[in-house]
């Protein structure tokens, strides 16, 4: 193994370092921390020498249950070396009773809740397995006939591998070495079938624009949110300008819809990483001036409406609107391509506790709109998200996607530390005025 901490290009650049790792099977993994500290310890994948062999397990999103369960195995004597809620599959898999590798990490994932698309490496097998509802996305690829997975299909494309399929939800792919070199592939679906419901984040924000996820295009998707907000929010402007890069699909959408022209006003600097997800408010502001540049050619002396994809603690909203008017805007007016969140995500977003998310902070849209200091603002509906995605309004009943932090309709049970239920009740003030 080779973990460090910080941007994958900034470490591996010397070909002498991946040659220290020699085998016919890899795994590698990024993330921010959701759970646990910010730490080197925590960096996956993370390794255990157990009783018929070493196992190496790399988990994108969070276990709901993982808490409760490491409370449990530490109190039977269990010796954590992270506090990474990855950490817990490995002990489990340990104490499984079962013979085969593949059984045992099957028993350990059995007991956990939550959502995950996850990958095991054991000396012959290298197995994929992705949540009973599908909430994180998992994709197989193959490359001179070997398999590859990957949590979206831009991967596949940028190492010119070729798109097999999506592990289904609830699936265990497992990818054994044989002995004369080939390679066995076996599919298992241990979970009890439930309906497909992957994260509506996943098309609002976090895949690539040039990504399928279950299927669909996240480009379209988001151009179709764009144009869905343009009919829903209409709104007299000289220029739609996109908060970038998240909100360009949306801007499109929303400019070809209204006949509002599209230009580029701010310029992104694309050598700054994501704000949100930096530790202080201060940081994050910071990082803001960092990332966006007015383009005043195209700002100065127009009404601007700004297309961004969401907004969460909405500080960085602030300083667009004041980058703006700075830049000679007579009038702003904000149009997201997602609706208001109210409810912090535990499948492995980064979304901050309740009262400090914007919509929680206000009573009323215009008390928003003040906050931020635009003209006037606007959310996309909940039901003109779904049928920019799936083509459908949202059924109630059986939702078709996971939405929980617009609508607090958890997918999952949560629990507390004592295993007891915490689901939060489904929020409703300012969904009416929000449509």
């Amino acid at each position: 193994t080779e973990k460090r901490m910080g941007l994958v290009g900034d470490h591996y650049t010397d070909p002498a370092l991946l040659a220290k790792l020699p085998g016919a099977m890899a795994m590698g993994h990024t993330r921010y921390s959701t759970t646990g500290e910010v730490a080197l310890r925590n960096v996956q994948p993370l390794f255990a020498e157990l009783e018929d062999g070493g196992i190496a397990i790399a988990h994108n999103g969070n276990f709901t249950n993982g808490l409760t369960l490491r409370k449990q195995i530490i109190a039977t004597g269990a010796i954590c070396q992270s506090t990474s809620d990855t950490e817990v599959v490995l002990h489990l898999v340990a104490r499984s009773r079962h013979s085969s590798s593949t059984d045992r990490f099957i028993d350990a994932i059995r007991q956990m809740e939550g959502g995950y698309a996850m990958l095991a490496l054991t000396r012959t097998k290298l197995i994929a397995a992705r949540d009973p509802i599908g909430i994180r996305p998992l994709v197989m690829g193959e490359l001179d006939g070997k398999p590859i997975f990957c949590s979206e299909t831009c991967a596949l494309d940028i190492i010119g591998a070729k798109y097999v399929r999506d592990i289904e939800n609830g699936e265990v792919v497992i990818c054994e070495l044989q002995p004369d070199g080939s390679i066995s592939i076996e599919a298992r679906k241990p979970a009890r079938p439930q309906p497909e419901r992957p994260c509506l984040f996943e098309y609002v924000y976090f895949a690539r624009p040039d990504s399928m996820v279950s299927g669909r295009s996240v480009y379209a998707a988001r151009k179709k949110m764009g144009s869905n907000l343009a009919r829903e929010a209409p709104v007299a402007a000289d220029v739609v300008v996109p908060v970038p890069d998240g909100g360009t699909p949306a801007a499109i959408g929303f400019a070809q819809q209204s006949g509002i022209p599209f230009e580029l006003g701010i310029i992104r600097n694309h050598y700054v990483g994501r704000t949100f997800i930096e530790p202080t408010q201060s940081i994050r502001a910071f990082g803001v001036k960092l990332k966006h540049s007015a383009n005043r050619a195209e700002i100065a002396g127009k009404r601007v409406v700004l297309i961004d994809d969401s907004i969460v603690r909405g500080t960085t909203s602030v300083k667009i609107v004041q980058m703006m008017r700075d830049a000679g805007a007579t009038e702003v007016h904000i149009r997201v391509a997602s609706p208001m969140i109210f409810y912090s995500d535990y499948y492995g977003i980064d979304t901050p506790d309740p009262d400090k998310l914007l919509a929680n902070q206000h009573e009323t849209l215009e008390s928003m709109c003040k906050f931020i200091g635009a003209d006037s603002l606007a959310f996309l509906s909940i039901d003109g998200l779904y049928e920019a995605v799936g083509g459908e309004k949202r059924n109630p009943e059986a939702p078709q996607f996971t939405d929980h932090y617009f609508t607090g309709d958890y997918p999952t049970q949560l629990t507390d530390l004592n295993g007891r239920s915490k689901n939060e009740p489904k929020h409703i003030s300012l969904l009416k005025e929000a449509g």
